[in-house]
């Protein structure tokens, strides 16, 4: 450099500014070729930095307009639904491109491409998002470096492809195939995911930071990505030839003996059953210590200490009674075809997806078809307890609220459904005694306000639910639906949770006996839980409330988000697969939207 400064000096003045120049150019490349060790990031940053005409093609990077997004996408059926989010994402980048840096394609581009080529893997489609023929677009491109012209055009025409296919992709993989308020029969109605496409892009191509996963297009939540490898282990099974089928009418209890043993063992321990010993002489075989009888079944054919075990578990991880006994509902879903079983996880998958980018730290989640409550505190599951929901044709519906209120020594106000089908005809021919015999009354207004209605002046024969104007209610006590506590998280749905005096229905393994709401078995300890930051709200003070049978509201210190969900497939920590059935028939119709 010092002897290029010289010469600069000792030339004559004519021809200083183009010497300058070749020093300032020669300066340019030296700097670049000192920055091997660098950063991609930083490279980008000096290449950026240089003059367009040391750009690998030369000349500026070309810009977009809106028109020109509108025009390509809205030519494209599967882009149709994602201009908005391309407009937006083109728009804060003052409509600059996304997916070069002068002139080069980034590496997210052929990141992309290999994550929809495997979309497989997430249960998706890989045909649904190879809607543009990049191979062919980055060839043509390599081919017209030479024109700029029309490298421009696709290098312009590529990016809002790349874009496009982005966003159909993670539309899909982050919010759903299915819109699932749009069909009614999917019946969920938890609160979406709110992702903004576009800013998840932004995130992808390095472009802002995010504490969510989109940089390297990772699912957000956990139970996801163990149902996505649940599906590969499963599809591997299925590639394998599938599990045997154990034969119809088989009944197997510990240490017995038949020769559908051989098909149990390769269902459940992946291995056919040991072959039977040759042939030995009846007095030889007895006369050895620890050997079976003469005439005693062959070893392959006995219901063994393990089978019996890895029988227990899976009834465990199917909801079952863990007995050991092979026979009827065991029987039953041992033999689900395992081309069934890929079908639910993949629904469930799809289900994840709907569900907010992120919970809340603290929350409760009931998980309908697994007739389990779970309280999480900071993200990690503190207790669970078996609940009762609704019957199949009192479903309990799947939605998402906030808790807001402890109801102690609750009141239960009679739905006029139950008035008009159960209690009508008793109340109309003696409307005292029915009453007296019910702990109940009839009552006019609401809470605190209530005033006492005489039932002798109701005309219970001609009542309408239009007519109807009191509330008839059972009195707190021993014999109150709700039992000692409800907890209310206030919806339109009129859905909350309670105690129950059946105690007795939590021993059964398919707990669906309610009118919609969700019973729980601990409700005194789940009470004492919420209320653990209240002052004044300890267990002695709840138990006291309780016993004087006097309706008590007790506040929450903060609200609580409460979820009401629908998964009949899911894999715990443990690695384990646990199914459920499909209890209200949602697997059904959303299998309608999502495979059809």
């Amino acid at each position: 450099m010092l002897f290029f400064f010289l010469l600069t000096i000792r030339m004559n003045v004519t021809h200083r500014p183009f010497f300058y120049t070749v020093c300032c150019w020669l300066l340019g490349l030296l700097l670049l070729t000192s920055t091997v060790s660098c950063s991609q990031d930083q490279k980008a940053q000096l290449r950026e930095a240089l003059p367009a005409g040391l750009t690998k093609a030369g000349g500026a990077q070309p810009t977009l307009d809106s028109v020109y997004i509108v025009k390509y996408m809205a030519a494209e059926p599967k882009f149709k639904d994602q201009i908005e989010w391309a407009k937006k994402f083109y728009r804060e980048r003052n409509f600059r491109l996304g997916w070069f840096r002068n002139h080069e394609i980034v590496p997210q581009a052929k990141t992309l491409i290999s994550v929809i080529n495997k979309a497989a893997d997430e249960g998706l489609d890989p045909k649904d998002y190879n809607t543009k023929d990049f191979d062919k677009l980055f060839a043509s491109l390599e081919a017209a470096q030479s024109d700029s012209t029309k490298r421009n055009a696709l290098e312009k025409e590529i990016d809002v492809a790349l874009s496009g296919t982005y966003f159909n992709y993670a539309s899909d993989f982050y919010r759903g195939t299915v819109d699932p308020r749009s069909v009614k029969a999917i019946d969920w109605k938890v609160k979406r995911n709110k992702i903004k496409l576009h800013k998840a892009l932004m995130t992808i191509l390095r472009e802002r930071e995010s504490i969510y996963g989109y940089y390297d297009f990772e699912p957000l939540h956990p139970e996801y990505d163990r149902l996505k490898k649940a599906l590969a282990d499963y599809r591997e099974i299925q590639r394998n030839g599938g599990w045997p089928t154990i034969p119809a009418g088989t009944r197997l209890t510990p240490g017995a003996s038949s020769p559908a043993v051989a098909a149990l063992s390769a269902r459940l321990l992946g291995q056919a059953a040991a072959p039977a010993p040759a042939a030995t002489p009846a007095v030889a075989v007895a006369n050895k210590p620890g050997a079976p009888a003469a005439g005693a079944a062959p070893v392959a054919q006995v219901y063994s200490p393990e089978l019996v075990a890895a029988v227990k578990e899976f009834q465990q991880q199917n909801g079952l009674k863990a007995d050991g006994i092979v026979a009827g509902e065991t029987l039953r879903l041992l033999n689900i075809p395992v081309s069934q079983r890929i079908d639910q996880i993949m629904l469930n998958m799809e289900r994840w997806r709907w569900i907010p980018k992120k919970f809340e730290p603290n929350y409760l989640l009931v998980n309908i078809p697994e007739y389990t409550l779970h309280v999480v505190e900071e993200g990690k599951e503190v207790f669970n307890m078996p609940v009762i929901v609704g019957k199949t044709l009192n479903a309990t519906p799947v939605f998402s609220d906030k808790m807001e209120f402890v109801v102690l020594a609750p009141y239960w106000n009679v739905p006029y459904s139950i008035i008009d089908k159960e209690l009508r005809y008793k109340l109309a021919s003696d409307p005292h005694g029915t009453l007296n015999r019910l702990d109940m009354e009839v009552v006019k207004g609401w809470g605190a306000k209530a005033t006492p209605v005489d039932p002798s002046n109701i005309d219970w024969s001609n009542l309408t639910e239009k007519t109807w104007k009191y509330t008839l209610r059972r009195r707190p006590g021993p014999k109150n639906d709700l039992g000692d506590v409800k907890f209310i998280f206030p919806n339109s749905q009129d859905i909350y949770l309670h105690d129950t005096p059946h105690d007795e229905l939590f021993s059964q393994t398919k707990r669906g006996f309610s009118h919609g709401c969700v019973r729980v078995a601990e409700p005194i300890k789940l009470a004492e839980y919420l209320l653990r930051d209240k002052p004044g709200w300890d267990r002695t003070a709840i138990m006291d409330t309780i016993a004087n049978r006097r309706e008590k509201y007790v506040t929450l210190p903060e609200k609580l988000p409460v979820y009401l969900v629908y998964f009949t497939t899911w894999v715990d920590e443990d690695g384990k697969v646990h199914f459920r059935d499909d209890i209200y028939g949602h697997d059904k119709a959303l299998a309608k939207e999502y495979f059809d």
